[in-house]
């Protein structure tokens, strides 16, 4: 099952680079189901794999113009606080037990139906078209886009992932940013609040440095390859595609933990 983790590890890499986003969500239950880790482990290692390795997408994506440094901050302070606060406070003080009757659910298996939960509306949001007119005559309101990103922060914060089929409709509704400029910020947007949310695991884990390293390195080596098979693959039906998995991977997840 291990072996098939890493080929896992590929995967996540592969699908970010290939669509800017939706790779992340598979991490954690790669992670849970074929590496055998913790659930509150995992979305913090995910956390630490997807800042990695969309990293790497972002600067190669700012390399080709594709960034918008400053949307990109606009839209990430709100929420890689929120991330922070909500893994170095939030996920900490969660009770093993969350309910006992009608059924029990702990605070394992409360992490991984939200998490299914999440992959669902991931999976409805690609699939579902979007008016991506970017000449939308909306008025650009900080306030909103500060609550909107602090929510999709506490989000990313509970389940480990990127966040990015979250973070790219706001970006082409509010920053009136193109589609490939917004996958471009989104990867940088995610790179932030990962990695700061990761750091809010710190104190209260100890990480496995050898595994987690060796994790991203394999899932950085795919975002490579993924950005490189763009040339010759079809966006729009790769992502139904991935959505169709994603909604499956959930079924799976709900299944198992009901």
């Amino acid at each position: 099952m291990e072996i098939l983790g890493y080929v896992g590890a590929l995967f996540i890499g592969l699908v970010l680079g290939l669509t800017g986003g939706g790779g992340s969500i598979l991490t954690v239950p790669i992670l849970v189901y074929l590496m055998s880790i913790n659930p509150v482990t995992a979305t913090a290692y995910s956390l630490f794999i997807v800042g990695t390795t969309s990293t790497f997408g972002a600067i190669q994506n700012y390399r080709k113009n594709l960034v918008d440094i400053k949307n990109g901050f606009i839209f990430a302070i709100p929420s890689f606080i929120a991330v922070y606060l909500t893994r170095k406070y939030i996920v900490a003080e969660i009770p093993k037990v969350i309910f006992e009757s009608p059924i029990l659910i702990t605070k394992d298996s409360f992490l991984m139906l939200f998490f299914a939960v999440i992959m669902v509306f991931g999976a409805l949001s690609v699939l579902r078209k979007k008016n991506q007119n970017t000449n939308n005559e909306e008025k650009r309101n900080l306030i909103l886009i500060g609550i909107q990103t602090f929510t999709i922060g506490i989000i990313i914060g509970l389940v480990g992932a990127g966040g990015g089929f979250l973070i790219i409709p706001s970006l082409i509704l509010f920053a009136k940013l193109p589609m490939k400029k917004a996958v471009g910020t989104s990867l940088f947007i995610i790179a932030m609040n990962s990695l700061v949310g990761f750091i809010g695991d710190l104190q209260n884990l100890e990480i496995d440095w050898q595994f987690l390293l060796t994790f991203s390195a394999i899932s950085v080596a795919g975002i490579f390859l993924g950005m490189y098979l763009t040339k010759y693959t079809n966006e729009n039906q790769l992502k139904k595609i991935f959505a169709y998995f994603v909604l499956v991977m959930a079924a799976i997840i709900l299944l198992k933990e009901m």
